[in-house]
């Protein structure tokens, strides 16, 4: 995929890009496998926000993406098409008995290319198989956390995890992230990379693209009222002793939120191991 860059006529075409969609080989999705997800504008269910400057955007007409095809899948890649819903293409297939599937997308995939679901399955891009067969310092996406759940990580554009070591009962997975962990070897993964790599080059360029995608703007504490904002208010600039915070006052910098989780064990290497700061 290519970046469309385009000609500086305003200040808001100045500096903006957007995606070239020679890759996509289909306008329309297949009506059966769309529906429309009505946006939450960042509420629970109990009606709550949970997610701050979010709602409006444009609508969009979710696929549904099969992320665990069923083992002994034969199928042909019939179309590349977009998706709104996330930043990856995805291909559409067609299997042996006549139904068709949303799959994302890997790196390279075009029309005709055949794709395999099975424990003997070859190495080669777009096949998926479980990880006891995949072969070490291969790179793979859609990686199951738990046998039979669907892919779950390395899902994003351009990104890739890679089969690092296989021990036991589980391999070792670095993530896109740098985190490595542990993954049972009876999970399946695809083989390459998750294609339209470019789309982390794209400069929205102007506010407008920013509110298509429903996210309104956004204001720092620090220019808001006391009594809107722990950091609001004072007379001129703060100095740096003020530590920041959320809305809610919970420190905003080196406060862990994650959880105690029972998987935590699985973590061989952190993501923040070796980063410089």
């Amino acid at each position: 995929m290519a970046i469309r860059e385009y000609k500086p006529t305003t200040a808001g075409r100045r500096g903006m890009s957007s995606q070239d969609f020679d890759g996509i080989t289909t306008k329309k999705p297949l009506k059966r496998l769309v529906i429309i997800k009505k946006g939450s504008v960042g509420r629970n269910n109990q009606g709550q926000i949970t997610i701050r400057h979010r709602g409006g955007g444009a609508k969009r007409y979710h696929r549904i993406v099969n992320f665990k095809p069923e083992p002994g899948t034969n199928a042909t890649v019939e179309e590349i098409e977009y998706d709104p819903g996330r930043s990856a293409r995805l291909a559409r297939i067609k299997d042996d008995k006549g139904n068709h599937h949303y799959i994302l997308a890997g790196k390279g995939m075009k029309p005709g290319r055949k794709i395999s679901v099975a424990e003997d399955a070859s190495i080669t891009r777009g096949n998926r198989l479980p990880l006891k067969n995949i072969p070490t310092g291969t790179t793979i996406h859609a990686v199951e956390l738990r046998p039979g759940k669907g892919g779950q990580l390395a899902r994003s554009a351009g990104v890739g995890a890679t089969l690092v070591a296989k021990e036991g009962k589980y391999a070792q997975v670095r993530l896109p992230s740098g985190e490595v962990r542990m993954v049972s070897i009876d999970s399946t993964a695809s083989i390459g990379a998750v294609g339209n790599e470019q789309h982390q080059n794209i400069q929205l360029g102007k506010a407008g693209r920013k509110r298509q995608l429903g996210i309104r703007p956004t204001v720092h504490g620090k220019a808001m009222n006391p009594a809107d904002h722990p950091m609001g208010g004072g007379e001129g600039k703060t100095g740096p002793g003020r530590i920041p915070r959320t809305p809610w006052g919970k420190p905003a910098i080196g406060l862990k939120t994650r959880s105690r989780k029972a998987n935590n064990k699985l973590i061989v290497r952190s993501r923040h191991q070796g980063k410089r700061r």
